[in-house]
């Protein structure tokens, strides 16, 4: 990896970022009070929750949603 150049581009190159994205996209939604999850579950809100909390993704999904319609992967 690149690290003076990526750091020169203004990307971030600790893990800093991806630790407060974990937090904040997994652990708020998934740790909260008398909450019980199966994998499923975890998978389907997490999709979403990402979705949401991405910029444009939401519109991006439900466009392709609109086109192709949903085929679910499981």
């Amino acid at each position: 990896m690149d690290y003076p150049e990526y750091k020169k581009l203004g990307y971030p190159i600790g893990s800093g970022v991806k630790e407060a994205a974990c937090k904040t996209l997994v652990k708020q939604r998934l740790s909260q009070s008398g909450m019980k999850w199966t994998k499923g579950g975890v998978d389907d809100i997490l999709l979403a929750r990402g979705l949401i909390l991405s910029d444009s993704r939401w519109n991006q999904f439900w466009n392709k949603i609109d086109r192709f319609g949903y085929v679910n992967a499981n």
